[in-house]
């Protein structure tokens, strides 16, 4: 019986038309390594039941990031060296667990403070973070680079950098349960059935100049230990630059995303994130770091995206401009969607995945764009 890796890899009986695009693929996804860099621990406060007018005058550390929890819509200005910002929105992806709510994660700036405003008398929670000033560790690998085998090269055209879970940081401990020991919440493999596009949002200054890794460890931290959710909710991000991170851990492999076995259609499985909620098994998560309300994300950022797209698709079998009927494996809840869409569809093809911006309208307006580049890339 072949394995995964075995077709990932294009043998074990794989047809000519098959074994090349993966093999692509899995050359893509591995790579040289460079020096190792040391990597700070989190920094983190909790704030319960802030309601409008609650000020924080004095963080215990400069703040990076605020994650944003509230009952309606809400605002928060920030007190940095210069005194007291505009109001900001809180907005952006708020990903999806399918049981347990999430949070909205703002750059903060190295602010020393700050003051929320909830929408119709409700209620906030916050979580003061700092990614990049913790007590230093080494990280468990370094940074890489892409690389693909000619054939591969000229199907999907010039490879980004990628940055494994170990090159960002990733602190492996945050999936664990108290005990040190036991997995929160084990990787779950299905046969893959769409791929859904995020923004991270934000704020629209979020695009440039952004420390994307220091916001992996921010929104790891928030997601696996603040909201429970046991790991990184989307299974890849991209940023400006068009790095590619790995997000949600699949197994001890280079390859991410994929799980050990096959489906039944010899397909490698990919892993459950939490970036849809009550859509997330057989639903591939990718998010570009940024904020595309009324910007569109950078060229190399969507070159990037098209090439991830375009593999994912390879791998799976997925037809990039078809439809597709999802059925939750685990719950049965079913919704009709593009098979590459965004975050919103979801909620238009079933009310249940819950109302969001997201991936932005500026970029939403043009995303089938995407999908024809995407099929194109792959002819």
């Amino acid at each position: 019986m072949p394995t995964r890796r075995s077709v990932l890899l294009g043998a074990g009986g794989a047809g000519l038309a098959v074994a090349l695009p993966v093999a692509g693929v899995v050359a893509a996804l591995r790579a040289d390594a460079e020096d190792a860099e040391l990597v700070p621990d989190m920094l983190a406060t909790e704030r319960h039941r802030l309601s409008t007018g609650d000020r924080v005058s004095d963080s215990t550390f400069a703040l990076t990031h605020l994650a944003v929890q509230a009952t309606g819509p809400a605002a928060v200005r920030l007190r940095t060296s210069t005194g007291w910002s505009e109001w900001r929105e809180v907005a952006g992806c708020p990903a999806g667990h399918d049981t347990r709510p999430g949070a909205r994660l703002l750059l903060a700036d190295g602010a020393s403070g700050y003051e929320i405003e909830v929408k119709n008398g409700g209620a906030a929670s916050v979580l003061e973070l700092n990614a990049v000033d913790g007590p230093r560790r080494r990280s468990a690998a370094p940074v890489s680079v892409l690389r693909a085998p000619e054939v591969a090269r000229t199907t999907v055209g010039e490879l980004p950098r990628y940055l494994s879970r170990q090159a960002w940081g990733a602190d492996e401990s945050y999936r664990l349960e108290p005990d040190g020991v036991t997995l929160d919440t084990p990787p779950a493999f299905f046969p893959v059935q769409t791929l859904t596009v995020h923004h991270s949002g934000g704020g629209e200054q979020e695009n440039e100049g952004l420390d994307a890794a220091a916001w992996m460890r921010a929104v790891y931290y928030m997601q696996a230990v603040e909201y429970d959710w046991g790991d990184f909710g989307y299974q890849l991000a991209i940023d400006a630059d068009g790095n590619v991170y790995e997000g949600t851990y699949s197994d001890p492999d280079p390859v991410p995303v994929f799980g050990p076995e096959l489906s039944p259609a010899r397909r490698p499985m990919g892993v459950t994130g939490a970036h849809v909620g009550g859509f997330n098994s057989g639903n591939m998560g990718v998010c570009l770091i940024g904020h595309f309300m009324t910007r569109q994300p950078t060229p190399a950022a969507r070159r990037s995206l098209i090439t991830v797209l375009a593999m994912l698709s390879a791998v799976t079998g997925l037809n990039p401009v078809g439809r597709t009927d999802y059925v939750n494996p685990i719950n049965g809840t079913t919704a009709t969607v593009d098979t590459i869409g965004t975050h919103r569809d979801w909620h238009a093809a079933n009310p249940a995945a819950g109302a969001t911006d997201c991936p932005g309208d500026a970029f939403h307006q043009v995303f089938p764009s995407v999908r024809q580049d995407v099929r194109d890339l792959l002819r």
